[in-house]
C-alpha cells in the first residue's frame, strides 16, 4: 500500500474520532455516522470515477447535509474551534472524572444556594468537573482566592452591592479558586434568561465538564445548567440530589436550618 493513502486513512480516522469525542449525545451521533458514511460512499464512487450521475447527486446532497449540520451543532462547532484554536484538544477527549466533587462540598454548596434563595440574593457558582477551567476562558477572570468551600463564605461573597455580588464564583478540587469571574453569555433564550442564566449556559456549552448553580435575584429561584442546557426552577432537595449523582453518591435528605443572620439580611432586597 503507498504511504500517502495509509497517512490518509489515518488522518481521516484521527479527524473523526476527533469530531465523535464532541458530540456527546446518542441521537446527534447516528446523524454524524449516517453523515461520515455518505462521505465514505463518495469518496468510494469518485474514485472509480464510473459513475459520474450518481456522483453529482451525492455531493449535492453532501454539501446540503453540512449546511444543515453547521446549523445544527453551531454550538459544537464553535467549542471545536475554540478549543483547537487554544490547543487544548485534550480537554475534548479527556474522559468525564466526577470524583474531584465531594460530599461536603455538594453539602455546602446546596446548603448556601437554599439560603441565597431564601434571601433572593443572586448568585452565580461555576463547578470545574475536569474542564480544567483556566483564566483565558473567561471574559474576567475575577479575583484568586483559593479557600476552602464553606456556606458562611459563599453567603459573603454575594452579599449584594459588593464588588464580587455581579460575578461568579469558580470551583475547582474541592476549593473556591476566585470570585468576581465574568462569564462568557450564551445567546439562546435572550429574551427569556437574565444575565447569569446566559452566562451559565454559556459557560456549560462551551466546556462539557462543567456545571453551574444560579440563584435568581428576582425571584430567588434556583437553576442548574448542564451541558447548554438549563432545569428551573428546581428545589433546594433536587439541585443536592443533581450534584449527588455527579459524584456517584446517594442524595441525602436536607434538614432545616434555620438562616444565619447577615447585613444583608437585615436590608430589604432588590426586586
Amino acid at each position: 500500500m503507498d504511504l500517502r493513502y495509509l497517512i490518509d486513512y489515518l488522518l481521516a480516522i484521527s479527524f473523526s474520532t476527533l469530531i465523535f469525542a464532541c458530540i456527546s449525545e446518542g441521537r446527534p451521533r447516528l446523524v454524524l455516522r449516517g453523515y461520515l458514511s455518505l462521505i465514505a460512499f463518495a469518496w468510494f464512487i469518485e474514485t472509480y470515477n464510473i459513475y459520474p450521475l450518481t456522483t453529482k447527486i451525492v455531493d449535492g446532497v453532501i454539501l446540503f447535509c453540512s449546511l444543515s449540520l453547521a446549523i445544527l451543532w453551531q454550538g459544537d462547532l464553535r467549542r471545536l474551534m475554540e478549543l483547537l484554536g487554544t490547543g487544548r484538544v485534550d480537554i475534548i477527549l479527556r474522559s468525564h472524572h466526577n470524583d474531584e466533587l465531594n460530599t461536603s462540598t455538594v453539602d455546602q454548596l446546596t446548603e448556601a444556594a437554599g439560603r441565597l434563595s431564601q434571601s433572593r440574593r443572586g448568585a452565580l457558582v461555576v463547578i470545574d468537573l475536569g474542564s480544567n477551567l483556566r483564566p483565558e476562558d473567561f471574559l474576567n477572570p475575577g479575583i484568586p482566592l483559593d479557600a476552602q468551600i464553606s456556606v458562611d463564605l459563599l453567603l459573603n461573597v454575594f452579599v449584594t452591592d459588593t464588588p464580587l455580588h455581579d460575578g461568579a464564583v469558580l470551583v475547582q478540587n474541592n476549593r473556591i479558586r476566585s470570585a468576581g469571574v465574568i462569564l462568557p453569555l450564551s445567546h439562546q433564550g435572550l429574551n427569556r434568561y437574565g444575565t447569569r442564566h446566559l452566562a451559565a449556559l454559556g459557560i456549560t456549552e462551551r466546556f462539557n465538564h462543567c456545571v453551574c448553580i444560579v440563584v435568581s435575584e428576582e425571584t430567588g429561584n434556583l437553576s442548574f445548567a448542564k451541558e447548554g442546557k438549563l432545569e428551573r426552577p428546581i428545589t433546594s432537595s433536587r439541585l443536592q440530589m443533581l450534584l449527588s449523582r455527579l459524584v456517584g453518591n446517594p442524595p441525602r435528605k436536607i434538614t432545616s436550618v434555620p438562616p444565619r443572620k447577615l447585613l444583608s439580611d437585615i436590608l430589604e432586597p432588590r426586586a
